[in-house]
């Protein structure tokens, strides 16, 4: 038995429903694979769906704009996939009349498409032998063939994909990856691998040698940055001082109260002060703390406190911010922490607090 008709076996009477499995339309696919980039299939199934209802096909989501897009996204983190899923759609309707391209050199040029994306569209929506390699794949491939070197120097992950691309089957490329993914998730996974329910057991030089448990080999990540940050909960008349943040870097382009890193031998007060009257022209008093959110992300690890502020003077600059009812029904997409700041208000406004 080879690796391709025991995996597509195991598929058959075990493959996830899944609300993108249920066409093989490469703009629904290409949405899906982003979405699905460093979250859980649980959590995008209910964001996939209400994009989908959303932005049915290419154009509608090429006519969106931005904030519109990032309003649907939010929750999902990571914006940057948003715009430039975003950016490759409305490319696929300048230049490829609203189709995803079949080719993979065209597909890999669109913003935000890398080589496993590439390969999840072509071989699920156009049947093409092209591997998809993703952690899930580096895992079983390097357990499969005992593979003693780190999964993430690019030297591995070019063996795992030429391995991959041998021994696809060629009839059913799409379903090959798909099962690859669905093995990973379910059985083949990173701690204790469930090797009595795993089709590829009697193949696997790994199971064979009692090291399933040890591989894959990996350099472990840095931890993040520890960075201390203090936000501003000023309000006027019910409505909030919120900003956008810049157009790049972290949570670009995204909506947030003021807010500011807390260096070493300075206060949150004295931050809050300079950075609401030097940014936006305004004098403030800072009260008590009333919320402290911790929030990682992959690189940076946020300890923010938002704290209640009083205008004593000035006046807004209205390129720096604007004034935002929290309850107008508008939704904002939110950086981070922010959103749970602005949740917190609102139920506190509704119970009368």
């Amino acid at each position: 038995m080879t690796i391709a008709s025991a995996l597509l076996d195991w598929y058959d009477q075990n493959a996830r429903e899944l609300p993108w499995r249920r066409d093989k339309d490469p703009y629904k696919i290409w949405v899906s694979e982003i979405m699905l980039q460093q979250t859980r299939v649980e959590a995008v199934k209910e964001y996939y769906e209400r994009w989908i209802k959303r932005f049915p096909q290419p154009e509608d989501l090429a006519r969106a704009a931005e904030q519109e897009v990032l309003g649907y996204w939010q929750g999902l983190g990571y914006y940057s996939r948003a715009r430039n899923l975003l950016s490759g759609v409305r490319e696929v309707c300048a230049v490829y009349g609203g189709k995803v391209p079949d080719e993979e050199k065209k597909v890999q040029a669109l913003p935000g498409i890398g080589e496993y994306t590439a390969g999840a569209i072509l071989s699920i929506a156009y049947n093409q032998r092209t591997p998809a390699v993703d952690g899930n794949v580096l895992r079983i491939f390097s357990r499969l063939f005992c593979l003693q070197e780190d999964i993430l120097k690019a030297s591995t992950k070019r063996q795992v994909y030429l391995l991959v691309k041998e021994h696809m089957d060629p009839a059913r490329p799409g379903d090959f990856n798909q099962a690859l993914m669905d093995l990973g998730a379910m059985v083949c996974v990173p701690k204790r691998p469930r090797c009595g329910e795993c089709p590829l057991t009697s193949l696997c030089e790994a199971y064979a040698r009692d090291v399933q448990d040890i591989l894959p080999l990996r350099t472990p990540k840095k931890a993040p940055v520890e960075v201390v940050l203090a936000a501003a909960l000023l309000e006027r008349k019910e409505v909030y001082l919120v900003r956008q943040r810049p157009d790049n870097g972290l949570l670009a382009g995204m909506w947030e109260f003021p807010a500011v890193e807390v260096l070493a031998n300075t206060t949150a007060e004295d931050c809050l002060k300079t950075l609401l009257l030097n940014e936006l022209g305004l004098e403030v008093s800072v009260g008590e703390r009333e919320y402290y959110y911790v929030h990682t992300f992959s690189h940076r690890k946020w300890h923010i406190s938002f704290y209640r502020c009083r205008q004593l003077s000035g006046r807004l600059k209205p390129e720096q911010g604007r004034w935002f009812r929290l309850e107008s029904g508008e939704e904002l997409p939110w950086a981070g922490p922010h959103r749970k700041a602005a949740d917190a208000l609102r139920c506190a406004m509704k119970n009368g607090f």
